[in-house]
């Protein structure tokens, strides 16, 4: 079992920049993706951003090429979401994943194995 917990949401102007960070725990693999997906009120889940275990490689959504970035440091067990440039669509719970595959994979079936609990993120206008 791998636990993720979220921190770093909250409220924004447009433009501004915040930055997420899950904290990951329990059995961990070296293999694993780590990544971020995110729930609008009244819309379905869907994908953000994802990384592989060495960093080097990574998946986004189209909505946040160039905007956001991703990042991970294992030595803290821990994958970061850089938002620049916010808007208020990117409004959402945000929440962080693990997934057995690749970052693309998580990408292309928005599916994770394990999920956090989320962290809300406001964009005001």
């Amino acid at each position: 079992q791998v636990q993720l917990v979220e921190s770093g949401g909250g409220l924004v102007h447009t433009g501004g920049s915040l930055r997420l960070s899950c904290v990951t725990s329990g059995r961990t693999f070296y293999s694993y993706a780590l990544g971020w997906f995110r729930q609008a009120p009244g819309k379905d889940r869907a994908f953000v951003a994802a990384i592989n275990y060495g960093g080097d490689s990574t998946y986004y959504a189209d909505s946040v090429k160039g905007r956001f970035a991703i990042s991970r440091d294992n030595a803290k067990n821990t994958v970061y979401l850089q938002m620049n440039s916010l808007k208020p669509e990117d409004t959402a719970v945000y929440y962080c994943a693990a997934h057995w595959g690749t970052p693309q994979n998580m990408g292309v079936t928005n599916q994770g194995h394990y999920w956090g609990q989320g962290t809300q993120v406001t964009v005001s206008s």
